[in-house]
């Protein structure tokens, strides 16, 4: 190839590449998913928490799966500013009361709503939401419905394996976590 050539070519890559940060500039907030067998899912959406809150914004997370299992970096980011709010129970995925089970789920989807239309949240995470679709809880519809009608500078972290289809065709960056090795075997 000619000095010339690879020069064209090198041209059209940054104009490409600078059209692609003119159009991230826009002010307006963005979905994005971490789904995936693969562990980190919620580690990565509370490191951009963390980064929020460093930046002095504020920001929300529903952990829609963990009950009241303790979380450290839950417990950190609260002395912060982080609003978190944990399901009253933990999800086993085994009916045991399933009343119980949908209030606890209702009753989560409730706060993700109040987080979602509140314009001072510069962000929302949604950790495990993929579970609760895929275990039928919530109702796909009536994510997307709140996700569209959020306020447009929002971002929206969702976390959980086997995200949707319809979310992740939604969303402006997926990224998939992929299970190398675990130490549980049957993880």
């Amino acid at each position: 190839m000619s000095e010339e050539r690879y020069k064209q070519r090198k041209q059209r890559q940054k104009e490409r590449f600078m059209a692609q940060v003119a159009a991230a500039q826009e002010n307006r907030g963005i979905v994005i998913i971490y789904t995936g067998n693969g562990k980190g899912k919620t580690t990565a959406a509370m490191g951009t928490v963390t980064r929020a809150l460093g930046h002095g914004l504020k920001a929300g997370v529903i952990q829609f799966v963990k009950g009241k299992w303790s979380a450290g970096e839950g417990a950190l980011l609260e002395q912060h500013g982080l609003e978190c709010q944990l399901m009253p129970i933990a999800f086993t995925g085994e009916m045991q009361n399933h009343v119980k089970e949908i209030a606890a789920y209702t009753g989560a989807w409730q706060h993700a709503l109040r987080m979602m239309r509140d314009p001072a949240l510069s962000l929302v995470v949604l950790s495990e939401l993929a579970c609760m679709i895929n275990s039928g809880y919530l109702l796909l519809d009536e994510i997307i419905k709140a996700l569209n009608e959020r306020p447009i500078d929002q971002t929206v972290i969702i976390t959980g394996r086997d995200c949707h289809p319809a979310l992740i065709e939604l969303a402006d960056t997926v990224s998939e976590m992929r299970a190398v090795k675990h130490v549980l075997k049957e993880y």
